[in-house]
């Protein structure tokens, strides 16, 4: 430790992302990137951007972003606010809508970055079981908080909440803000962003770095009541008041003008994982069900470490997590068919 360090920065526990490896040849199935490429359209949108201008600063407010968002999703653009991915969306609205003094609650298997955030900002927390199916109960969260945030579908088990559900969640709590982090939404469910005309506690906050193929980007951004993205922007123009640059507002308003390759792109995703789990099943794995780019599986008879670097052995990169009650599970991102067969034929050896 460093005597320059300020106080706080001691007792700090970074968060630890999935890992990126250097090697060649690797069947790369651990941080959830999306295995088909971004838009086309977004690709040449980019291009077009790499000129002279690039020496003038971006426009501070991204306004052709918020529009294409706000054109999306049928909401006016004083409701959504971007950012460099969704990670420092999330890193705002915690520091700018959490910090009330009560507990923050949060499933007790969920995003790891959340009880970071609350080391960083200095938030109290709660985490919140999830029941024996690794499910949300709703009937959980009624009780005393300073904000409730969880994903949906929730990482790393995949599993959804419905939309009936997250309305009572948000009835429940009127007086707290309800972030609904929707990461991987667009591979099975529906978002929460319909919701929010309704309800002035709710904030959706979505990235661009999973559907639309653009983790490479850092594009993040939130819809919500025009007062919960006024304090988002407070925060951010306390902080970095040019987030997005001219390459990174091009390419990802372009992706979101671009439906029917990010249509389609989905659906290859969708229909890769389904095929997946069936493939798994037939070798014995239990698979929770999964509305994500990625499934969430445990076999009864091998432990999980081993599978993972047996895995790892053969050419095949996994996520394995060791908190307790997950430490049997392997998450596995859903890549190419040639990617998932590649995992298959690697796990057919481990098993045997």
């Amino acid at each position: 430790m460093s005597k320059f360090w300020s106080p706080f920065v001691k007792t700090l526990v970074p968060y630890v992302p999935g890992e990126q490896p250097k090697m060649a040849k690797l069947v790369k199935l651990n941080t959830n990137e999306n295995p088909y490429g971004p838009s086309p359209l977004a690709l040449e949108a980019m291009r077009a951007e790499l000129s002279d201008d690039l020496r003038l600063y971006p426009d501070p407010n991204s306004d052709r972003l918020k529009q294409a968002i706000a054109a999306y999703y049928e909401v006016p653009a004083a409701q959504v606010f971007v950012g460099n991915g969704s990670d420092e969306v999330l890193a705002h609205a915690f520091h700018g809508l959490f910090q009330h003094g009560q507990p923050l609650l949060f499933p007790d298997i969920s995003y790891s970055f959340y009880p970071v955030y609350c080391g960083l900002y200095g938030i109290p927390f709660e985490p919140i079981a999830l029941d024996e199916s690794f499910q949300i109960r709703v009937e959980d969260y009624q009780r005393p908080n300073g904000g409730i945030v969880f994903p949906n579908p929730n990482a790393p088990t995949g599993c959804l909440l419905q939309l009936p559900a997250i309305e009572r969640l948000l009835q429940a709590n009127p007086d707290t803000v309800v972030l609904v982090d929707e990461a991987y939404i667009d591979f099975g469910g529906v978002s929460a962003i319909s919701l929010v005309a309704r309800y002035a506690n709710l904030l959706v906050c979505q990235t661009l770095s999973k559907s639309r193929s653009l983790a490479g980007l850092r594009v993040g951004f939130a819809v919500g009541h025009p007062d919960l993205i006024e304090a988002l922007e407070r925060i951010k123009n306390s902080f970095n008041s040019y987030p997005l640059d001219r390459i990174a507002i091009a390419g990802a308003a372009a992706s979101f003008e671009d439906r029917a390759y990010f249509q389609s792109s989905c659906q290859q995703v969708i229909a890769s994982r389904e095929a997946l789990v069936a493939e798994l099943q037939q070798q014995g794995f239990a698979v929770l069900p999964s509305a994500a780019n990625f499934i969430f599986a445990r076999h009864p008879l091998h432990d999980a470490a081993q599978l993972a670097a047996g895995l790892r052995e053969h050419g095949v990169i996994v996520r394995h997590f060791k908190q307790a009650r997950i430490a049997q599970f392997l998450r596995i991102s859903i890549g190419t068919s040639e990617q998932n067969q590649a995992l298959l034929d690697a796990l057919a050896v481990c098993l045997a």
